[in-house]
């Protein structure tokens, strides 16, 4: 299944004003973004569409380098990033951001989960590594940890 689809259904049957009652408290508000990595448009927009309905505010980027390079580098809370990318995928993109002194918190979603990839990721200090199609639930959960501690 697409990750699209159940992103989109999620959004309509969860708007933002259910979590303060369903949802328990409501996402707490950041200064700084929450940056998307991802080089299929569809998928980057989608998650973004999804995390800004959470109550973050969310930016998006088509590529590893791109954000890299990019002014929000070092004034992002966390980053999503797909793990499978062309040029830099998602575990390159931590190693850099740890080799570079600046090892936000991030959450990798793939397509292709395996148990080694989990450990490369852990040992870099990833958050999170969700499968897709991500649960929205699984993914607010992990936000809300990271941005809380």
């Amino acid at each position: 299944m697409h990750p699209l689809p159940l992103l989109a259904w999620w959004i309509r049957v969860n708007p933002v004003t259910d979590y303060a009652t369903e949802a328990g408290p409501a996402p707490m508000r950041v200064d700084r973004p929450v940056a998307v990595v991802d080089d299929d448009a569809a998928a980057c927009a989608a998650m973004i569409d999804l995390v800004s309905a959470m109550g973050f505010t969310a930016i998006g980027f088509v590529s590893a380098l791109t954000f890299l390079r990019s002014d929000h580098f070092r004034r992002v809370c966390c980053v999503i990033t797909d793990m499978r990318m062309a040029a830099m995928g998602g575990l390159e993109l931590c190693r850099c951001l740890v080799a570079a002194g600046n090892p936000v918190p991030a959450i990798l979603i793939t397509a292709y989960p395996d148990d080694a990839t989990r450990l490369q990721a852990r040992s870099l200090g990833v958050y999170a590594y969700l499968a897709k199609p991500c649960d929205p639930e699984e993914l607010l959960q992990a936000l809300r940890s990271i941005l809380a501690s």
